[in-house]
């Protein structure tokens, strides 16, 4: 395969994971994004690595939820009902495909997919030198109330059904493991089979540095388009000097920009976006957490990260390049207010960033049908920087010839796509 080139649209943990898993194939793989690798989407997650990820949000407790969500009222949810209108059709098909059925379907490919990201992590971590970075001690979803923690029933259940690891705690035993927390919640659930980083950014940015140490190619360049050549390979349309760059195979890996980019090429991808937004805070030194800890009333996590705690909010249903709504992180920043002496923010502005989502959660893992050469590694939702090396894993496999990792057919493009 030394002789067969690919170009990787994209650096994100997606893109730089599969570049890396590429190079591994023996392809000679060239990296490409308009900024340095991990400064986007990937840069402002809460760096959570968690076999707990594996429930979507369209799962059937969505029915019983869409009159409280619809009222575009919570902290957690939000929309902008012009850009819902717009994508009536992907709506419907989310909120379809909450039956049980296809939620059994997603889990376990997205726990299939988890697992297999985590062993690669732990491998790419390793030979990064990232590692330092990674804490094991799992992390907790909150409950302030018990008849909340009842309505999380069906979590629970499909992570035991997984044998995802975990444990419920009480008021005094989350005190005992994070003594930062105010006393406000009366019951927890430690999810213990996950990681966390303390700077998801700085993670991909050390994955990209091995992948350019091992040989590879990372060019940075606004990239337009690609251009089918004679003997089925491409030509990419970028802004500079890497316009007319030639590769024999292309993976597109954009995360949220993907729809906009495959809409160049005459398709049309089922897409929608997860607006989320974060800051970071400087609490004392007695005050701070040791693990992200989600609270399920306030709808924000909290992760202890090396800029600081960064607080990150819940989902609002908009454009990708809608104009910034602070609502969200301001109520979602008194609520945790309420749970931990926070101090002062460190920015002056929040970050935003959108995470892409296809109607079934799950992402599009494979080649484009009816476009020969042409790969796809992108809709990852919440998880693209838990599940990027899985992803990569599976994509060089396919791409090589070889058997998958893992059961491939639940991320098919064909699931959305048609050549």
């Amino acid at each position: 395969m030394s002789n067969i080139s690919v170009a990787v649209l994209g650096a994100g943990m997606v893109g730089v994971a599969s570049a890396l898993a590429l190079q591994k194939k023996g392809f000679q793989v060239t990296l490409l994004d308009r900024l340095a690798p991990g400064e986007e989407t990937s840069y402002g997650n809460a760096g959570v690595i968690a076999r707990s990820s594996l429930m979507p949000f369209n799962n059937p407790s969505l029915w019983g939820n869409l009159p409280v969500l619809l009222k575009n009222q919570s902290a957690g949810f939000r929309y902008q009902a012009r850009f819902l209108l717009q994508n009536l059709g992907w709506a419907a098909r989310f909120v379809a495909l909450a039956r049980k059925t296809a939620f059994e379907e997603t889990t376990t490919a997205l726990d299939s997919l988890i697992r297999l990201s985590m062993n690669e992590h732990a491998q790419l971590l390793r030979a990064s030198g990232a590692a330092h970075r990674m804490r094991d001690n799992g992390w907790m979803f909150l409950y302030r109330q018990s008849s909340a923690f009842a309505g999380g029933a069906l979590a629970r259940e499909r992570m035991a059904h997984f044998g995802v690891a975990t444990e419920v705690l009480e008021r005094d035993h989350i005190r005992q493991l994070e003594p930062a927390l105010n006393p406000i919640f009366e019951r927890a659930l430690w999810i213990k089979d996950t990681w966390s980083v303390d700077s998801p950014g700085d993670v991909v940015k050390a994955y990209a540095e091995l992948f350019r140490k091992q040989g590879g190619q990372y060019a940075q360049a606004r990239i337009k388009t690609v251009e089918p050549l004679a003997g089925s390979r491409w030509r990419i349309r970028a802004d500079g000097a890497q316009d007319g760059l030639e590769a024999d195979r292309v993976v597109v890996a954009l995360g949220p920009w993907s729809r906009q980019f495959m809409a160049t090429l005459g398709v049309k991808v089922p897409m929608a976006y997860e607006r989320g937004y974060h800051m970071h805070f400087a609490p004392p030194a007695s005050c701070n957490i040791s693990r992200p800890v989600y609270d399920t009333a306030g709808a924000y996590v909290l992760s202890p990260m090396e800029q600081g705690l960064r607080l990150t909010s819940g989902v609002e249903l908009t454009d990708i390049d809608a104009p910034a709504n602070p609502v969200q992180l301001g109520l979602a920043e008194a609520a945790a207010r309420e749970a931990i002496d926070m101090g002062q923010a460190l920015e002056p502005a929040p970050w935003m960033g959108s995470r892409p989502t296809l109607p079934d959660s799950r992402p599009i893992i494979g080649a484009m049908p009816g476009q020969r050469n042409l790969w796809l590694a992108f809709g990852h939702q919440h998880i693209g920087f838990s599940t990027g090396p899985g992803t990569g894993a599976i994509l060089a496999a396919l791409m090589r010839g070889d058997d998958a990792p893992v059961d491939a057919r639940p991320f098919r493009a064909e699931r959305f796509l048609k050549g």
